[in-house]
């Protein structure tokens, strides 16, 4: 018998708390993604702060609950990365030893951009890091009208890629995708993900983004906890990118969320089904649309709006339901540039089944989260899979 029926875990994507030992090794040095928000902006999140956030560790905004819900700790990661495969990854106990490509600074090297000039056949623009809103305004016209290719990337190890779903087609964008996903299996050439923008629109001002992106991940190194799950019969539900993230293994459900708010939306009508596994959640959108662009301010009115709809679906939540509440990584939109930031993340574990709580060690990887959901299934972890359960702590 488990003592848990359904786990949800919820990944607030780059809401971190605090720079890691390691951070100014990464250029990262004093990066808070959380306590800067709440410094510079200010926060009203009750829900999570009925769950512990201010008591996990001071936070200017937010005062400390008298009686937070639930177990909290700070987790540490183990792998030497800060983005979103290693970070998801590592939570279902996969350490990442090598860190994948990035071509921030150079954009993607001579060799690759004419291999995939010949295997598409077509002729590339932009191959630099740049905003996905500031490239369609600079290039996007220039792509209609001659056929030419956006391709981009920013400071993810990502190559991504625009197509006009009007005058290029989702099902073209689609291919040269795939085609840019096998270059880039190479060593030399080994980013974390290819990803295809679809836009629409004919001029400058009218651009704008479908929710019909589609992100070709690598294939996960190991075996993970949701390998595990799925092959024991149990169900593991992905919602928003997370079948992306593990290029669909481990999955026995996917939905995909065109924001943050309907991810919670979705996770809210998963709780009210009868199901039996992991519902594994991604809210992209902090990381997406304010951590990237280092606006604090829509940072802030996010986490609020995040906050809303965890008060919805708090209720939810039954006597043999856990709830995690956790990151994968930093992105403080109060630092320097535009990419992720090498921070711990937050650890909120709460059920209404259990009868105290409080704050937990820090913990020095995510795998935590995966070796746990097994734990409380009764499976044993996968071979060379990292972690350590601390269902026995949540008492």
């Amino acid at each position: 018998m488990s003592r848990f029926d359904r786990i949800f875990v919820v990944v607030l994507d780059s809401v971190g708390t605090g720079a890691m030992p390691d951070a100014a090794d990464y250029g990262d040095a004093g990066t808070d993604t959380l306590g800067h928000i709440a410094s510079a902006v200010g926060l009203k999140i009750p829900n999570l702060a009925k769950m512990g956030i201010g008591n996990l560790r001071p936070l200017a905004t937010v005062p400390p609950a008298e009686r937070p819900m639930g177990y909290r700790a700070i987790l540490r990661e183990a792998s030497p990365a800060k983005d979103t495969l290693t970070g998801h990854w590592e939570m279902m106990g996969i350490l990442t030893t090598k860190p994948f490509k990035t071509f921030t600074d150079t954009g993607f090297p001579p060799e690759l951009i004419a291999e995939l000039e010949r295997r598409t056949g077509r002729k590339i623009i932009g191959n630099k890091s740049a905003s996905g809103t500031e490239i369609l305004e600079e290039l996007a016209e220039e792509e209609i009208a001659t056929g030419r290719m956006i391709v981009y990337t920013s400071a993810d190890s990502v190559l991504q890629i625009c197509g006009n779903e009007e005058t290029m087609g989702l099902d073209e964008l689609y291919r040269c995708c795939e085609i840019a996903r096998e270059l880039t299996l190479r060593d030399e050439w080994r980013v974390g993900r290819v990803i295809a923008r679809p836009y629409v629109g004919k001029r400058r001002g009218e651009f704008k983004r479908t929710s019909n992106r589609h992100d070709y991940a690598l294939p996960p190194t190991g075996v993970t906890a949701m390998d595990v799950l799925k092959d024991a019969g149990l169900d593991v539900i992905a919602v928003g990118k997370i079948n992306d993230i593990f290029d669909g293994h481990g999955v026995t459900e996917k939905l995909k969320s065109k924001s943050s708010v309907q991810g919670m939306e979705q996770t809210i009508e998963i709780a009210g089904r009868d199901f039996r596994g992991l519902c594994y959640v991604n809210l992209v959108d902090f990381d997406a649309l304010w951590g990237h662009r280092r606006d604090p301010v829509g940072y802030a009115a996010e986490l609020e709006r995040f906050d809303e709809k965890l008060g919805q679906l708090l209720p939810k939540i039954g006597e043999r339901d856990l709830l995690i509440l956790t990151a994968d990584h930093g992105n403080d939109p109060t630092h320097t540039g535009t990419d992720h930031t090498r921070e711990k993340v937050p650890f909120l574990a709460w059920s209404p089944s259990m009868a105290t709580g409080g704050q937990l060690p820090e913990q020095d990887t995510f795998a935590v989260i995966g070796a746990t959901i097994l734990d409380n299934f009764g499976l044993a972890l996968p071979e060379n899979a990292i972690g350590t359960s601390l269902l026995a702590l949540l008492k």
